[in-house]
């Protein structure tokens, strides 16, 4: 089988080194593939340089081939089975055309809970959309989703034996939609240290929490990638995870990164169907339901007995369910799948 793993225009390299959510997406199923047996060729201008000794890079993107060009021509000599590309390419014409001429299929993952495709994007068979929760299922249910839980990975994101840490952490953007002061206020209802890792993405937010953000037991991190970044999960006692209650968690990367590092979850959800359902089990993490009508108060006391719960849980057992869900090649393997 051939692969075409297409890149598109981005802030971010490919793959990331270290913040990133489709980019991230994109190379896992890179890595996946190849470690099925498949021929992975790495499709756009945004794959880093430092891969060509290893993989097959193409700079070429589909949407921007000419019809009847040379481009086009080899793109259809080289006789792809699969592309996989995110989720807007489907929808758009120019990338569209371009694909019809190839004859192989297409498969994407859902990374947005608001973009709009066009009506004949997705057949379920030569055209896929996959989604991981209940509510992106529903909510893209004239696209024939088909339910999976996606994986990410950066370079050099190698998880050693799970051990169990000291203190809770929580990765991601900090901004108001993943609400990491909520995880930073259970912490202290429990008086323990917390590791705030990430960017910033929203400087007034952090001052709207500043008394919180600057307790003593917070660590502010920043970002980290690579084995950094896999030595501060697998450094916490439990990954604590937090979303504003109007926000819609499509792709949720830090599921599979931190499960797959042997960290148990605690979250913070406010409605049933959400991708904390979707990738955890009673034997991977704990998850708390909060009512939205109820303050932030109410709220992280729900998150501290999550973290309570969640504190009891194997490392290594949470390590190996991880890594089993989680996995690059049964995830590629997923990919390849038409239904009947």
């Amino acid at each position: 089988m051939l692969v075409g793993v297409c890149d598109f225009p981005s802030d971010y390299p490919f793959p990331p080194a270290a913040y990133g959510g489709i980019e991230r997406w994109l190379w896992a199923v890179a890595v996946g593939a190849r470690a099925a047996g498949a021929d992975v060729h790495l499709l756009g201008p945004g794959w880093i340089s430092e891969l060509d000794q290893d993989w097959t890079r193409k700079p070429i993107r589909l949407e921007d081939v000419a019809a009847g060009s040379l481009a086009e021509r080899e793109l259809r000599s080289s006789a792809y089975d699969l592309l996989i590309v995110g989720h807007e390419y489907p929808s758009q014409p120019d990338w569209v055309r371009t694909w019809d001429r190839m004859d192989c299929d297409v498969a994407t993952f859902q990374h947005s809970p608001t973009f709009r495709h066009s009506e004949d994007a997705f057949d379920g068979k030569r055209s896929r959309l996959y989604c991981y929760s209940p509510e992106m299922i529903e909510r893209y249910e004239d696209h024939q989703p088909i339910a999976e839980l996606a994986v990410h990975l950066g370079i050099n994101e190698h998880e050693p034996q799970a051990t169990a840490g000291d203190d809770l952490v929580w990765l991601g953007r900090i901004d108001s939609d993943k609400a990491p002061h909520l995880a930073v206020r259970a912490a202290q209802i429990l008086g323990r240290r917390i590791r705030i890792v990430g960017p910033i993405f929203d400087e007034s937010y952090v001052r709207a929490h500043e008394r919180l953000f600057g307790a003593e037991h917070v660590d502010l991190t920043g970002e980290l990638g690579g084995p950094a970044k896999i030595a501060a999960l697998q450094a916490g006692s439990v990954f604590v995870y937090t979303y504003a209650r109007t926000y819609v968690e499509a792709g949720a990367a830090v599921f599979g990164e931190t499960l797959r590092a042997g960290t148990p979850v605690a979250a913070l959800t406010w409605r049933g169907g959400t991708c904390a359902d979707a990738a955890t089990c009673d034997q991977t993490g704990a998850v708390a339901v909060a009512d939205p009508a109820e303050g932030d108060e109410a709220a992280a006391r729900r998150l501290a007995e999550a973290i309570i719960q969640a504190e009891e849980l194997d490392h290594s057992t949470v390590q190996a369910i991880g890594q089993q869900r989680f996995d690059p090649a049964r995830h590629f393997a997923a990919m390849t799948t038409r239904r009947c």
